[in-house]
Order: structure tokens, then sequence, then C-alpha cells
């Protein structure tokens, strides 16, 4: 029995130690989170005053919201230490409550100052940031010849389609670095004028604007490389399409191989001549699809030649099969309601979900071997369901000759004279397929 107080008295212990912690918690936690609004507070007025009071708005909002939430955790703290008796349970919920009011309002404020800190330095890196601008701008500017030049080369060798991409790159590069450096002026002057927001979005434009110059100088630059990889690769997709065309003649020659060729070298037949300004990257898209259709019609035909189609009388001779093992199938499962258990009427259900999109594949010939595995398909599940409804009817029999030993009632069978024979078999099957599967499905319908 010392033992038992004892340990009682241990654990008391630790709980009243437990529950000390958690009070001090809660107060060390207030009294943080009093100290950050307070210095948040000054550093919203000093924000305040170097970027104005659209960028530090969410700022303010979160501290609205904190000095709101944080006047229920004093609150919660003052009813603690009032002269109402409290119970354990209700000081130990006050104090987790203000400690999770305590550390959602230092989260908040750490997540709002960071993101104002980022703003601050921004704005602080602004003139170095101008600078560069105007340094990327006078750089970008100095390329504008020389892609010009580059377009107007490249102008006399390859079409005017391939071409678009880059014919008004060196105009479109020149208004960005304009626009760049009028961006950059602007932003200095809203900056002198307190302006902070404005000068921050004129100076994220002036900067986005030179990156794109610099995109489409750098495309002008690469669009060469690009045309004459290009141009190799259609030298070699050409080599292809002429062997294809050869192998072509050797396949079985159906409808879409004769089709898929002449249409490969009506492509070959489009090519620009030697010489002339051409669109590689049109002519190499429209002869990879030429030949990639050749050669699926050419892969087809070989594997209709290996398999070939079933003929419509053969497609009709297997779902008269089907339809006669489903007949058979679902006779005997109405028969013999009350034995079947539900894998037989499952594949039952299956196999005619399926017999009933048959007739929609049968007559066009790309479907007819599909269809032909569908009768199958519903051939097989039909079976299954007549194997699976028999065991269930022989699984239920009774194993005895009727009811009461040798038939109903004992004595000599169904009323004293048949046994055996397979007349109780037939008796029994009746009534438990029949009455008795008909009175079951009424009582439980």
């Amino acid at each position: 029995m010392a033992g038992f107080w004892g340990r009682r008295r241990r654990e008391q212990e630790a709980l009243a130690a437990q529950d000390a912690d958690l009070a001090r918690r809660a107060e060390q936690s207030l009294v943080a989170a009093d100290e950050r609004i307070r210095t948040t507070s000054d550093e919203l007025v000093f924000a305040q005053a170097e970027l104005g009071e659209s960028l530090t708005a969410d700022l303010k909002a979160a501290l609205d919201a904190v000095r709101t939430h944080l006047r229920e955790a004093f609150q919660l703290h003052q009813l603690n230490h009032d002269e109402i008796p409290d119970t354990l349970e209700e000081l130990r919920t006050r104090n987790a409550r203000i400690i999770q009011l305590c550390e959602w309002a230092e989260s908040l404020l750490d997540e709002k100052t960071g993101v104002l800190a980022e703003t601050i330095a921004k704005v602080r890196r602004a003139p170095e940031i101008v600078a560069q601008v105007r340094a990327d701008a006078e750089a970008l500017g100095a390329r504008i010849p020389h892609a010009r030049a580059t377009i107007e080369r490249l102008s006399s060798r390859y079409a005017e389609s391939a071409m678009h991409r880059i014919a008004s790159a060196a105009e479109e590069a020149d208004q960005l670095i304009a626009f760049a450096t009028h961006g950059a002026d602007v932003s200095v002057r809203r900056r002198e004028a307190k302006q902070n927001e404005e000068a921050n979005l004129a100076l994220e434009t002036a900067t986005e604007a030179v990156r794109r110059a610099a995109a489409i100088l750098d495309a002008v630059e690469d669009f060469e490389i690009e045309a004459l990889r290009a141009e190799s690769t259609l030298a070699d997709v050409i080599a292809d399409s002429r062997g294809d065309i050869i192998a072509a003649r050797n396949a079985p020659q159906t409808p879409e191989v004769t089709s898929a060729a002449a249409e490969l070298e009506a492509e070959l037949r489009s090519l620009a001549p030697a010489g002339s300004p051409n669109d590689p990257f049109a002519e190499l898209t429209r002869l990879r699809s030429a030949n990639s259709a050749l050669d699926d019609a050419i892969d087809k035909a070989h594997y209709r030649a290996q398999h070939p189609l079933p003929s419509l009388e053969h497609v009709q001779h297997s779902l008269d099969d089907a339809d006669r093992q489903l007949g058979v199938a679902r006779g005997l499962i109405a028969g013999h309601r009350g034995w079947i258990g539900a894998d037989a009427r499952t594949r039952l259900a299956e196999a005619e979900r399926l017999r009933v999109d048959v007739p929609r594949l049968l007559p066009a010939e790309e479907t007819r071997e599909q269809a032909l595995m569908a009768a199958r398909r519903v051939a097989q599940l039909a079976s299954e369901a007549l194997q699976l409804a028999q065991r269930d009817i022989d699984s239920s029999r009774p194993q005895d000759q009727g009811w009461g030993g040798d038939g109903w009632g004992g004595g000599g069978g169904w009323g004293g004279g048949r046994r055996g024979g397979g007349g109780g078999d037939i008796v029994s099957g009746v009534l438990g397929g029949l009455v008795i599967g008909s009175i079951l499905d009424g009582i439980f319908d």
C-alpha cells in the first residue's frame, strides 16, 4: 500500500511540474509577443517613411490582426490570476490557448516583415539596379546592327515563312531597349518624389524589358544554328523516305500503303529546289509526318498479312456460339435463382453487357477483329457463369433422398413410394430453384 501511495504522489508531483512549466511558457510567450508587436510597430513607422503607405499596407494589417488576437491572450492570462478559483483543467486550457495565440502572432509578423525586408532591400538597391539596367541597355543596343546584318544575310538563304520568327527581331529589341531606358529614368524621378511604389514598378518593368530584348537578340544568333541543324536532319529524312518508298513497293499493297506512299512522294516533290530559299523547319515537319504515316501503314499491312482479318461469317459464327452459351447460362440461373451465388450472376451480367456492344463493332472492317474478340469474351464469360452456377447448384442440393430420411415424412420416399432413381433430385431441384428461390426473393424483395 505504501508503494501505491508513493507512486501516486510522484505522478501528482510530475503533473504539477508540467502545469507549472506550461504556465511559465504562457507568461514568457505573452511577454515576447507583446515586445515583438512594439518592435514591429517601430519598424513599420520607419518603413512607411521610406516606402510609403501602399508598400507597407500588408504589415500594418498584420499588426492590427495580431493586436486584436493578443487582447484575447491578455484576457485569458487575467482570468488565471483573478480572485475566482479555477480548476486545473481550466488553467491548462487557457495557458495552451495563450501559447497558441502568441506563436501565431510571431509567425505572422515574421512572414510580413520578411517580405517587407525584401522590398526595403530592393528600394535601397534601386540606384545599383538602375545603373545595371542602363549598362545592359547600352550593351544590347550595340548588338542591334549585327542582328540586322544577320537577318538580312539569312533572308537571302531562307524563305519568308522560315524568317518570320526573327524578321522583326532587331526592331523589337530596339524598342524594348528604349523602353527599358525610359523606365529607369521614370524610376529615378518617382523615387526622388518619394513615390516608391511607382518607382519600384517602373524599375521592374525596365528590368523585364532588358531581359526580353536580350532573349530576342539571342534568338537571332541561335536561328542560323537551328536552321543548319534542320537542313542536316532534313537531308537524312529525305534519304530515309526514299528508302521507305522502295520498301513500300515490296510491302502488301493495301489502300493505306498506296495512299501513304503517294503522299510521301508528293512531299518529296514539293521540297524547294537546291540553291533556292527554303523553309527547312516546315519541310522537315511535313516530311517527317508523311514518313511516319508510311511506316505505320507498312507495319499495319505486314501485321494484317500475318493475321488476316476475320470474315463476317466467322465473326457471326462466334457470336451465335456466344449467344447459345449465354442462353444456356441465363436459363440455368433463372431456373435456380435461390441457389445461385454472386460469382455466377456477375459473370452473366458482364457477358450480357459486352454482348450489347458487339453489333456496333460488327459491320466495319476496322473493328471486325475487335468484334470477334468481344464475341469470344462473351462466350467465355457465359461458360464461366454456367460452371459457377452448376457449382452453386451442386453444393446446395440436399445430400439425402428427401425430408425426414428416405423421403418426405420418412418411410419410402415421397409418399412412401418413390426413392432413388433421380426423382428426389428432380423434386429438390424444382423446389430449391423455383419454389424456394421465389419465396426467398419475395421475402427479401
